[in-house]
């Protein structure tokens, strides 16, 4: 048992010693290119876009030509349309952060095709965290900049409780509809019932109505019937009386009853 266990020891310091020794190390080009980066990133790029004013001459300018201002001015390589996005993502948080008064710690590392470099800084309403981004070759292209204020441990309480709020809520809600939609089942058979009845019931009246229209058209057509065998009586009768042959020079125009 001892030796197991005295194996197992062996066994964790080799794989603790391969975790460490895995680390990858810097060149020195690679090295120069971070310094490079947070160099320009503290130096250059923070001040400059803490210090832009929102107006309009971005968005009348193409990518090229924001590419080429920059380049002429400072001498660096950025994306033209990253750059105006984060012209406006610095003036949008500066109104959270106020204005920047300190740049603190920064840190910068490769992260593949990547250069990522982080800038703590002081505001005048709150303290804020700047991300840059630079693409990992010879021309260090700002690709992304952005400023992202702090939030403390209050705020992040609220939000929290905020979306725990909303989510109950919204469960909630769902529940109700669903024992609202449950309840109806119960409702559902008794309205298809009433409706069921009620359309029988006109079924029913509209066959009374048809029976008692034919029984109406049968006597109409009976009286109609009895009304020519009375006008030839008569006509009959009156031909008679004037001692003529025939009836047919007579026509009974109209017959009153008494």
């Amino acid at each position: 048992m001892k030796k197991f266990w005295t194996l197992l020891c062996m066994i964790a310091c080799i794989f603790g010693l391969t975790a460490c020794g895995s680390e990858e190390k810097l060149t020195d080009f690679e090295q120069q290119k971070v310094d490079l980066a947070n160099y320009r990133a503290v130096e250059t790029f923070v001040p400059m876009l803490a210090g832009y004013q929102k107006d309009a001459m971005f968005d009348e300018l193409t990518s090229e030509e924001v590419e080429y201002m920059i380049g002429s001015q400072y001498s660096i390589n950025v994306d033209g349309y990253a750059f105006a996005a984060a012209v406006d993502s610095f003036q949008s948080a500066m109104e959270t952060v106020g204005e920047i008064t300190e740049i603190k710690a920064s840190n910068a590392e490769i992260d593949g095709k990547q250069i990522i470099v982080n800038v703590d800084v002081s505001g005048s309403k709150k303290d804020a965290t700047v991300e840059l981004i630079f693409s990992n070759d010879l021309f260090m292209t700002l690709e992304s900049a952005s400023l992202n204020p702090e939030s403390s441990m209050g705020e992040l309480m609220g939000k929290a409780g905020l979306n725990t709020l909303i989510g109950m809520g919204t469960v909630f809600a769902v529940l109700i509809l669903i024992s609202f939609i449950i309840s109806a089942f119960r409702i559902i058979p008794k309205i298809q019932e009433k409706a069921a009845k009620k359309k029988a019931a006109q079924t029913k009246e509209t066959g009374v109505d048809n029976a008692v229209a034919r029984i109406v058209e049968q006597e109409t057509a009976v009286d109609e019937t009895d009304d020519l065998e009375l006008v030839a009586v008569i006509a009959a009768a009156v031909a008679a009386s004037e001692g003529a042959a025939s009836a047919d020079g007579y026509v009974v125009r109209s017959i009153r009853r008494r």
